[in-house]
This record gives C-alpha cells, structure tokens and sequence, in this order.
C-alpha cells in the first residue's frame, strides 16, 4: 500500500514536470516583446546603457555618459519601430533625447507617451525636469501636481528639481 502511494506521487510529480518544462518551452518560443531568458532584448540593452550613462554622470564623466546615451537612444528607436506605442520606451525615448540637449523631441516623446498612458509616474517626472530646464515653471508644477498622490520617489525627486535644489538621482 505505502509502496503505491509513492509510486503514484512520483508519477505525479515527473508529469507535473514534464508539464512544466514543456509549458515554460512554449511560453519562450511564442514571447515576441521580452523573448526568452537567455535573449536580451533592444529595450532591455537601452536600459542597461542608461544605468551605465547615469552613473557615468555621478561621476562626472559627462564624455561616456553621451556614449551610452547615444546607444541607449538608436536601441530604444530599434525598439519603438518594432513595438510602438509602449509609454516605457517612449519615457526613455525622451530622457536620453533630453540628456543628449534635443529638449524639443524629448517633449514629444514625453507627450506621446502621455497620450497612452497620462499617469505614467516616470514620464510625469522626467517631463517636468524638462520644463525645469527650459523654463517653463508653470509646465512643470502641474506635472508635480499630477504626481502629487502617487506617493512615490518621483514626486519628491520632481519637488526638489522645481525647488532648485541639487538631485542626485535622474
């Protein structure tokens, strides 16, 4: 009697892996926006560039930081043509537009990216930094506004950039 049960539990516990890995194999195969774990995709590289670019600008290394920008920026434009309409791409789109000075496309990559998704936490930050810099203080407190009741980072990171007070976070 014993010796069934666990024969009857191995059983089910190798169909409910077989199960697995043949489901896992699918879902990979058939993922065409993030791919499978070992593939990396241009949206994904963007971001990583982006990371390396804001460190290199703590650093003050403000030379390498254009690098990875520039390469953050041609792999986000590679990934808006092949899925477009994503607000995430279209946040970095902007940011890495306005770090490298074009502050006129980073609005409209922000703007687009708020006509699909208008609370988008990052956009609503990073859109205010830009009127900030251009000065347009008014722009910029009603996207602090927007952000007022995310009681999230970006709200206090957009405050302190309206305030004139030096961040250390981009």
């Amino acid at each position: 009697m014993l010796n069934e049960k666990i024969s009857m539990i191995k059983n089910l516990f190798f169909s409910l892996l077989i199960s697995l890995i043949l489901n896992v194999n699918a879902f990979a195969a058939g993922s065409s926006d993030s791919g499978s774990s070992k593939t990396r995709t241009q949206y994904d590289m963007a971001v990583t560039h982006i990371k390396a670019a804001k460190k290199f600008e703590e650093k003050n290394n403000l030379k390498n930081a254009k690098k990875r920008y520039e390469k953050a920026k041609k792999l986000l434009i590679q990934s808006n043509k092949k899925f477009p309409n994503k607000a995430n791409t279209l946040n970095y789109l902007g940011f890495t537009t306005r770090k490298l000075g074009d502050f006129e496309n980073g609005e409209k990559y922000y703007l687009q990216g708020l006509a699909i998704e208008p609370n988008h936490v990052g956009i609503n930050e990073y859109l205010g930094e830009l009127y900030v810099a251009t000065n347009r203080h008014n722009l910029a407190v009603e996207r602090l506004e927007i952000l007022e009741s995310c009681n999230c980072e970006e709200y206090n990171q957009l405050k302190a950039v309206i305030a004139g007070e030096k961040v250390s976070k981009y």
